[in-house]
This record gives structure tokens, sequence and C-alpha cells, in this order.
């Protein structure tokens, strides 16, 4: 078994989009607009010489003031390969003012820092 694909919210489904392309080289399909749920609008990203896929989702009944922790999946992790891609991202994201917190190893062994997507989503980035 192996997970298909990882379905995020956004409210910029345009600048999330972005995000993905600009971080990790994406490749961004078109906008699926639903016949059956007005409004409702996705794109799929695909990472590079992976299968991993991402669902990027929109909608306007998404709340413009939801924020914090909530029920449900609180981030994904990306893995870059090794450190060196980790610390290069990470400064990366510092200069761009996406980074929420710098490379460190966590207590329980894992090496990662954490960006964040346009609308605040955080992203682990691992080795």
């Amino acid at each position: 078994m192996r997970i298909a694909h990882t379905a995020l919210w956004t409210r910029d489904l345009d600048a999330a989009a972005a995000f993905w392309m600009k971080y990790f080289g994406a490749t961004v399909g078109e906008p699926y607009h639903s016949r059956r749920r007005h409004g409702f609008i996705s794109r799929f990203v695909s990472l590079p010489e992976s299968a991993d896929q991402i669902e990027l989702m929109t909608g306007p009944w998404l709340a413009a003031d939801a924020q914090g922790e909530r029920v449900g999946w609180d981030h994904i992790a990306v893995s870059l390969g090794d450190r060196a891609a980790v610390d290069r991202l990470a400064e990366r994201c510092q200069t761009d003012g996406c980074l929420i917190s710098g490379p460190r190893t966590t207590g329980d062994g894992f090496y990662e820092a954490v960006i964040a997507m346009p609308d605040g989503t955080p992203v682990e980035i691992t080795p």
C-alpha cells in the first residue's frame, strides 16, 4: 500500500501552487472546477522524481480568519535528501519571510526545519 495523495485546503490556490513550484520545483496541474460542488477548485502538485502528489483545494466557504490548530492533518513533511538541502532551503525561506523554525534536531532525533505556505500551513522539510 501507499498513500495516493495528500490534500490541503487553502484560501489562495494560485499562491499555494506558486509556493510548491518555487521551493520544491513541483509541477502543478491545471485547475479542476467541480460541476457538483459550486466554487470548489483543486490542482494537483507533483513532486520531482516522485510519485507523491498533493491536492491543493479551495472553495468560497473557507473562512478568511480560520487560524491555528484544528482537528485534522497538521502538516506535511517533505524529504529533501540530506541536511545540506534542508539548510539551504531554510536559509532561502528565512530571506523570503516564510521560515517558521530553523533547522534543528528534535528531541526524538529528527533533523527538520518548518516553513509556511502563503496561508500559513506548515511544511516540515527533512533530509
